[in-house]
């Protein structure tokens, strides 16, 4: 059986890295949300 998670940084960056975020609408609103919390790091880096 294969493993569920398998880790890839360019794909993971594709799909929730900041430039994809800033490609949506809903994107752009989660990026505020964050800045109004006062997070540190905007887009978990991993």
């Amino acid at each position: 059986m294969l493993p569920t998670y398998r880790p890839n940084r360019r794909k993971r960056a594709k799909r929730i890295g900041f430039r994809a975020r800033m490609s949506t609408a809903g994107g752009r609103a989660t990026l505020s949300r964050r800045r109004q919390k006062g997070r540190h790091k905007l887009i978990p880096v991993r």
